[in-house]
């Protein structure tokens, strides 16, 4: 019997004990597994950046960053307050009664019903809507008798029928066809509008049969195409219509009439077919002496549809860039240099045609040419002539010495081939960098963001950005709490002033991660939360060495709270009167 109790009080306290030690050692599991990480959570209470709704998130005019990106399109940069109230009272005044204006309610069944639709969605506060409004408008107009409507749709308030289209910026225009849509990214001028819309709706090609019809076309467009033919159908027709629909921005025609064709400068004895692209420029006339392929035809007015030197402008931008030249020779100068180093620039230009495009950019324009010098880092009074590759990978290339003939031809050579060295911009290097947060600019970028032995953090940012400026706190506050961990650095650069190829922002602010040991590839897009919590836990996750984040000491280790010393003290007090 004695035994026996003695067995049941043993496995009894067995199970007591057990009981009481399961629940500490499974908290001392999760401390193995997961860290405390509460005090980093009352940072992000403290520090919340606050959410920002459809529209002013997406489409805010100030952090939206399209400017310094891979610079494909002027309109990407912002158009300063140039435009004073009298110029605002100048656009208001037009007629946009042929603008359908459509909404969520309405739209998918006026483009199930329409053949060819054009829809812009727009925002009331954006400048570049405004200047597009009334050319909009008369577009509307004139392809009334097209039978293709124009449509408008304020994205500010159809939210969900904007993201579903995706769109991104303002204004977005698309061209509907049959229900399916393309972007539409050709200048936005009511001629280029109509001339594209009619491309797309048309035979792509048309036939000129007079010569009062020869003079109509010479004196409405800037630039034009002319196919002197045997027959107005058959192989050759079809060859110079293919073409065509490939040539967005200019009009094609054909003739069998050698009277039409004397005025397009294509001679009586010309062996046809024959074809010629006419310019209002200072090379007027292009003749084409190659095979009469839709492909042959479309590299020769690809190659010398542009001017010899194209003067930088809003309208000029997108022709630029849509080049399938995408090597450019710019020449940045100020109103007083132009006539000194222009006429050697146009000659030097002469030499490259077809193979890079040469590019004016007055450094005076405050309203185009001062955007776009910044931009190359072109400043100061003399003239400077810099090389760009305007494609997905873009790069610069500074000229050195002289602006001749000569040297700008040996610089195009280079260019060609790829001899030269690539430059980037950058803000002098910081002699104090200990900071919590490093400073990288574009010459010690390798340094720190590129070093083997470091997980990196970098933060491409903009001065003028919103969400920058909110994220500041909480960016810092992690930098703060990673300080001590050697293997780590949290680093950021202004987007603005500093370029490198590995440090490409698709918007303000960026952050993107370069695990250690691996910086020769892509580094990682952050897609974390931006709180305190998040991107610790990010950096925790892909980090290529591991680390632990050490707890802060607790307050209540150290001191005592003030009560509990009142306490004490009454206590302590108490006893002494007692003695």
């Amino acid at each position: 019997m004695t035994s026996r109790l003695i067995l049941l009080l043993s496995l009894v306290s067995l199970l007591l004990f057990s009981v009481l030690l399961t629940p500490s050692l499974a908290v001392a599991g999760a401390d193995d597994d997961d860290e405390d990480l509460s005090f980093l959570e009352a940072d992000d209470v403290n520090d919340a950046v606050p959410e920002h709704t459809f529209p002013t998130d997406t489409f805010s005019d100030d952090d939206d960053f399209d400017d310094d990106g891979d610079f494909e399109n002027y309109d990407d940069f912002e158009v300063p307050s140039a435009f004073d109230d009298e110029k605002e009272e100048e656009v208001a005044k037009f007629d946009d009664k042929d603008v359908v204006v459509l909404t969520d309610r309405n739209f998918s069944d006026f483009v199930e019903d329409n053949k060819y639709v054009m829809v812009e969605f727009y925002a009331p506060w954006c400048g570049h809507c405004k200047e597009l409004a009334p050319e909009y408008a008369a577009a509307a107009t004139e392809l009334k008798a097209e039978n293709v409507p124009l449509v408008k749709v304020d994205a500010t308030v159809e939210n969900e029928l904007a993201e579903n289209y995706e769109v991104q910026g303002f204004p977005t225009i698309y061209f509907f066809i049959d229900g399916e849509h393309k972007t539409y990214s050709g200048q936005r001028t009511k001629d280029a509008i109509v001339t594209w819309i009619k491309k797309k709706i048309g035979p792509g090609i048309y036939n000129i049969t007079t010569t009062e019809d020869a003079e109509r076309v010479l004196t409405s467009g800037d630039k034009v195409v002319l196919g002197l033919l045997e027959s107005l159908v058959g192989p050759e027709t079809e060859q110079l219509a293919a073409a065509s629909k490939l040539e967005d921005d200019l009009n094609f025609y054909q003739t069998t009439n050698p009277n039409v064709a004397k005025l397009f400068n294509i001679e009586h004895t010309a062996k046809r077919p024959a074809l010629v692209l006419l310019k209002k420029e200072e090379e007027k006339v292009v003749h084409y002496d190659g095979q009469f392929t839709k492909s042959a035809i479309v590299k020769f007015v690809s190659a010398n549809k542009l001017p010899l030197v194209t003067v930088f402008t809003r309208e000029s931008g997108a022709s630029i860039f849509s080049s399938p030249i995408k090597k450019q020779v710019l020449l940045f100068a100020r109103t007083n240099d132009t006539d000194k180093v222009f006429p050697t620039f146009q000659e030097a230009a002469k030499l490259f045609k077809g193979k890079l495009i040469f590019v004016f950019v007055n450094m005076d324009d405050e309203e185009v040419g001062k955007p776009v010098s910044d931009y190359f880092g072109a400043t100061g009074d003399s003239p400077k002539v810099i090389g760009y590759t305007g494609n997905e990978n873009p790069r610069k290339y500074i000229f050195d010495g002289e602006i001749t003939v000569e040297k700008l031809k040996a610089f195009g050579e280079d260019f060609l081939v790829d001899k030269l060295k690539a430059f980037h911009k950058s803000d002098p290097i910081p002699e104090d960098n200990e900071g919590d947060v490093k400073i990288v600019v574009g010459n010690n970028f390798d340094d720190i963001v590129l070093d083997e032995s470091k997980d990196v953090l970098l933060e491409i940012y903009a001065p003028w950005c919103g969400h920058c400026q909110s994220l500041e706190p909480t960016y810092n506050k992690l930098a703060k709490h990673l300080r001590d961990i050697e293997s780590l650095v949290i680093a950021k650069m202004d987007g603005t002033t500093n370029e490198h190829p590995q440090g490409k922002a698709e918007g303000f602010p960026t952050l993107l991660f370069f695990p250690a040991g691996n910086k020769t590839t892509d580094p990682i897009p952050v897609d974390a939360d931006r709180t305190v919590v998040a991107l610790y836990k990010f950096i925790k996750k892909h980090a290529t060495i591991p680390f632990k984040l050490p707890k802060p000491a607790s307050s209540t280790t150290t001191s005592e709270s003030p009560e509990a010393k009142e306490g004490a003290n009454v206590e302590s007090s108490n006893e002494k009167d007692e003695l």
